[in-house]
């Protein structure tokens, strides 16, 4: 079997809640040991989170959707870092280390004898990744932050929703904690780029992960146009901005997503709805000319399709190579056909003695395929890694459980 991508690399994981735990989660998922340190008797805020993955005997447990969406593969060390045995346990597994991930506020742990300089100075080579809202500086580095406070103050929320003048028009945030998400994922690439300048230069560096920072680059091209023209982007609800016609319409049997975006596709649409004279109109010749007169041409469409079933619509569009799909809620999207076929949803013995379903990872890898392990209990690895690690024996880490400290 070929060694992992990251077989070898030792991450310390001082992360909670979504962002940070999805980005180590990604590295455990490319074959990075990680060690995840939570406290003693309570864990990530996420494992009171529900709901909770019933146990063999159907019984109630701290394992929640939550915590095991963002930490599988993951080894759970209970350590009280407030203390200061707690404490310098931990500085001793982050001198074993290769990368050491945190959320805290900026500065807390400097207290501790666990921020960047501190560790650093004892070990050069160390990658250090503070993942936090709004930076380690500034007038907003101090503040918490949270994924809905992202969504509206990066400016994604201003563009999400309905326009203002419909029914429902009102900024809106995503179902998905998008923020969260995407500061992981690019917390997991920032880390890649400094273990691979590791590799090549023996040294490590320091990684700013910033929320704003991360949710500010998800507004992309919206962003971009509004810099290079001053005007502020609208919210457009279902429809899209650059193309028609591009949204949502009802039929029969639910509602799909029609996008024929070229004059090619809008032919073939007019030709299975029985109205070739619509792509001859002068109003919808062109794609800008059809988005300039998109409330007419979505007038004349609806009425075509409300009447139809969208099952019969399906196989005709693609045929003729019309974008167009369902609206899934998520019972049909794991009944999908390309779903089941891409085997995206997974299930994995857990310590709780019953199987847990996960989703797979969508790194796929020709050579080095993702090998998964469970999500952890609370504390299931503090014995083992601390003895392994840190060379403890029974008696001290005996000791250390009956004061609470792991």
């Amino acid at each position: 079997m070929s060694p992992r991508i990251l077989e070898g690399v030792k991450v310390l994981d001082l992360t909670r809640v979504i962002a940070g735990p999805l980005c180590t989660q990604i590295l455990a998922d490319m074959g990075a040991t990680v060690y995840k340190i939570e406290r003693p008797g309570e864990g990530d805020d996420t494992r009171r989170m529900g709901p909770f993955l019933p146990d063999g005997q159907g019984g109630d447990s701290n394992d929640s959707a939550l915590y095991l969406a963002y930490n599988r593969g993951k080894h759970s060390v209970t350590v009280d870092i407030s203390t200061p045995e707690g404490a310098e346990l931990v500085r001793d597994l982050a001198l074993r280390c290769d990368v050491f991930m945190e959320n805290y506020k900026v500065g807390t742990l400097a207290k501790y004898g666990l921020d960047h300089a501190a560790l650093a100075a004892a070990k050069p080579a160390l990658v250090y990744c503070s993942l936090t809202g709004f930076g380690q500086d500034g007038p907003y580095a101090r503040r918490p932050a949270y994924d809905f406070i992202l969504q509206g103050l990066a400016g994604v929320m201003s563009t999400c929703g309905h326009a203002e003048g419909e029914p429902g028009g009102e900024p809106m945030r995503t179902a998905i904690p998008i923020t969260d998400v995407v500061t992981g994922l690019y917390a997991a690439i920032a880390i890649l780029g400094a273990v691979l300048h590791q590799r090549q230069s023996g040294m490590g560096q320091f990684v700013d992960a910033s929320m704003l920072d991360a949710s500010v680059a998800l507004n992309g091209h919206l962003a971009v146009g509004y810099l290079m023209s001053g005007r502020l982007p609208g919210r457009q609800g279902n429809t899209n901005p650059i193309a028609a016609p591009s949204e949502v319409f009802a039929c029969t049997d639910g509602r799909m997503i029609l996008a024929a975006g070229n004059d090619t596709q809008f032919r073939a649409l007019c030709e299975i709805l029985e109205r070739p004279g619509l792509a001859s109109d002068p109003r919808f010749l062109t794609n800008a000319s059809r988005v300039a007169h998109r409330i007419e041409l979505r007038d004349l469409l609806a009425p075509l399709l409300a009447g139809r079933r969208r099952a019969d619509l399906f196989p005709m569009f693609d045929r003729a190579g019309v974008p167009s799909g369902p609206i899934n809620d998520l019972s049909q999207v794991f009944e999908d056909p390309q779903t089941r076929h891409r085997q995206l949803v997974l299930s994995q013995p857990h310590a709780r003695g019953c199987d847990a379903p996960m989703l797979r990872s969508p790194l796929d890898f020709s050579a080095t395929p993702v090998r998964y392990g469970p999500a952890p209990m609370l504390g299931q690895h503090s014995l083992d890694v601390l003895g392994r690690e840190l060379g403890l024996d029974d008696a001290r880490l005996a000791d250390l459980r009956a004061r609470a400290i792991i």
